[in-house]
């Protein structure tokens, strides 16, 4: 594999593996608190929650591909000794991850089968709690091992909860209607304000702090074309809906919402590319254009996969 299709396949498997995860936690989240939105979006939330044994298939190639990735797998002395020993190195990144994915996994399918209960689906969600602390920053923030950000693992996890939701707006299910469509607006609204906090946050503390490492990062996505990119990102997939948002005939449109739904998966993929494609400097053209290609191809495979297990499975969308 060369250098800009394994960092395209990392891109494009992140961007892939979000509505799956945040499906996932808003399913688990229902089966504790209830609610008619859970019921309405379910026939969108189970099938996607169902593909997350794929995104864990498709960790195997992040795996092989490390050292073209990552520069602390290429060369140990890009991190201090200790944080090489005892935490970033390539046993441990594939443990932690391999962990992670395979208990999603695992969730994933004790919900499809109707076997979570309360005590699980709360256990459960203490299992994402913790394992989002940790992975997003071996696969994003390690990238550029010498930033560190506290709040980064709930920022992803609030994306991937975005993502979910965007992509249940987008889908419509049938029992999104007039009654149901304000309920998932709240959630879109309310999940959208938590990630232009937290980004906006996080920027403010790495400037207030003034660390060259810091600095660093920021100044390297705000060079060339990358100020453009989130500024699109942040208006197509933030500011826009958010406007739209406040619109009680938007709210009440399970077609309005579809277009809300729309750009803010948009915001979020042009938001995940500004977050990776910067660390790879002047490769970064290739492996944007290979993580197109390969997205193209994870989504072919996910409809094939859905059409399948639906076949052999049973329909997805009932509880």
């Amino acid at each position: 594999m060369t250098e800009a299709l394994a960092r395209g396949w990392l891109l494009a498997w992140i961007v892939f593996g979000a509505a799956p995860a945040g499906s996932l936690v808003l399913l688990l989240i229902h089966r504790i608190t209830g609610g008619r939105w859970g019921e309405a979006l379910a026939p969108c939330l189970r099938p996607a929650a169902a593909l997350l044994p794929l995104v864990a298939l498709g960790f195997l190639g992040v795996v092989v591909a490390l050292p073209l990735l990552y520069p602390w797998a290429a060369d140990p002395g890009t991190v201090k000794p200790d944080v090489a020993s005892l935490y970033l190195n390539t046993a441990l990144f594939a443990v932690r991850g391999a962990i992670t994915l395979l208990g999603w996994s695992l969730l994933a399918g004790l919900v499809l089968a109707g076997r979570c209960t309360r005590l699980v689906a709360g256990l459960g969600l203490a299992f994402y709690g913790l394992t989002i602390s940790l992975v997003p920053v071996d696969w994003i923030l390690s990238l550029e091992p010498r930033f560190t950000s506290s709040a980064f693992g709930a920022g992803i996890a609030l994306h991937q909860l975005l993502a979910a939701l965007a992509l249940a707006a987008v889908v419509s299910p049938s029992g999104l209607d007039a009654e149901t469509a304000p309920d998932l607006a709240n959630l879109l609204l309310a999940t959208l304000l938590g990630v232009l906090y937290i980004g906006l946050m996080s920027y403010v503390v790495a400037w207030y702090g003034d660390l060259p490492p810091n600095a660093a990062y920021y100044l390297r996505r705000e060079a060339g074309p990358y100020s453009g990119l989130i500024g699109a990102a942040v208006a197509t997939g933030g500011l826009v809906p958010f406007l739209f948002l406040l619109v009680g005939a938007v709210r009440r449109s399970p077609g309005g919402l579809r277009l809300v739904g729309l750009l803010v998966l948009v915001g979020l993929v042009l938001r995940f590319c500004w977050l990776v494609v910067p660390a790879w400097g002047a490769d970064a053209d290739g492996a944007a254009v290979a993580a197109g290609l390969w997205l193209t191809g994870l989504v072919v495979v996910a409809l094939l996969s859905l059409r399948l297990v639906a076949r052999f499975g049973g329909r997805l969308g009932h509880a």
